[in-house]
């Protein structure tokens, strides 16, 4: 079963459940279905959020309206879907930060990954591009390795602010090579780029839909994928983990969740593969906005990939010094 058409079929199986047990679900949906985006108009993620919402549209039957509520790295948009009403008429494309990551970073987040939310279907993998400025003496990974190395806390990095993923993938790089680099926080990641861009500071990771063309023109070089597969858009670029960092993997991702005061019923949920058509276009369309596809696996396996991914990051979130700063 294709990615688009797993996920979907979930969903609408799931949304459905969800209402029966607050009424009858005949009519289900009688209503428009809202979808939070949790991040701002126009990116990447958004405009994922937007072609998942049209497929969606299609196949209930009603609309499903993207309701953007960006701010605190996306955790107050999730925060609004956590204290919607449990009903189906509210979904949430939740990120690994604010479903994995923030769990550490924040003192105390406003909901809990774990229990506030029924997870319907895992979307897209994200990957990122570990890029330096053409200037600096290096090819490949092993030769960032050895310079950083030959020269400790000499080399610096550029992020999106501290806990973005630009910061804790090279913090888990730094980890797992033993090497020492200075943190250079920017307040978004595009300013960080640039910066990479003009030589002002000699690498990051950056993500795939903006570091790409720029590797493409030669501004910056590529070293390797975070992910460990190659990437459909650029698979001439090797992985970090084949580059000599085994078992690396740095990637965000996202979810499409449901507020759930109370653990949903999900066994059996997941229909026969002849419910839906295929969808290859959805498919590109994620290829070409820089992300993975997945074949989501149910919702049972989906929640404890979350609360894997929480015990995961909460380690590197500590070895960077940023546990309970918010």
């Amino acid at each position: 079963m294709g990615v688009f058409v797993r996920g979907l079929a979930v969903i609408v199986t799931l949304m459905t459940l969800v209402q029966h047990r607050a009424a009858a679900a005949d009519d289900y949906p009688s209503r428009p279905v809202t979808l939070i985006a949790p991040w701002p108009a126009g990116g990447a993620v958004d405009t994922l959020c937007r072609i998942f919402a049209a497929k969606l549209t299609d196949r209930l039957g009603k609309s499903i309206i993207v309701e953007n509520r960006p701010g605190a790295g996306s955790v107050l948009g999730v925060a609004t879907a956590a204290r919607a009403a449990p009903d189906g008429y509210t979904l949430v494309m939740g990120g690994s930060a604010a479903l994995a990551t923030t769990v550490t970073i924040y003192k105390k987040l406003p909901y809990d990954p774990s229990k506030d939310f029924a997870p319907l279907a895992l979307i897209t993998r994200i990957p990122f591009l570990l890029v330096v400025n053409p200037s600096l003496p290096v090819n490949s990974v092993t030769d960032l390795i050895k310079l950083a190395k030959k020269e400790p806390g000499r080399l610096s990095y550029a992020s999106g602010g501290p806990g973005s993923p630009h910061h804790l993938f090279t913090e888990l790089f730094k980890s797992m090579t033993g090497i020492q680099m200075l943190h250079v926080p920017y307040k978004g990641s595009a300013p960080a780029l640039n910066d990479v861009v003009a030589g002002q500071i000699p690498l990051m990771f950056g993500d795939v839909v903006t570091s790409l063309p720029l590797v493409n023109a030669g501004k910056v070089r590529a070293l390797g994928v975070s992910s460990t597969t190659r990437i459909p858009s650029a698979p001439e670029i090797p992985t970090i983990a084949e580059s000599g960092v085994h078992g690396y993997e740095g990637v965000g991702w996202v979810m499409i969740v449901a507020p759930a005061r109370r653990r949903l019923l999900l066994t059996g949920c997941l229909p026969s593969s002849n419910r839906l058509p295929r969808c290859p276009r959805f498919r590109s369309q994620m290829i070409e906005l820089g992300t993975i596809p997945v074949d989501s696996p149910p919702p049972d396996v989906q929640q404890r990939f979350i609360d894997s991914e929480i015990v995961r990051w909460s380690k590197v979130v500590e070895l960077a010094g940023i546990a309970g700063t918010q």
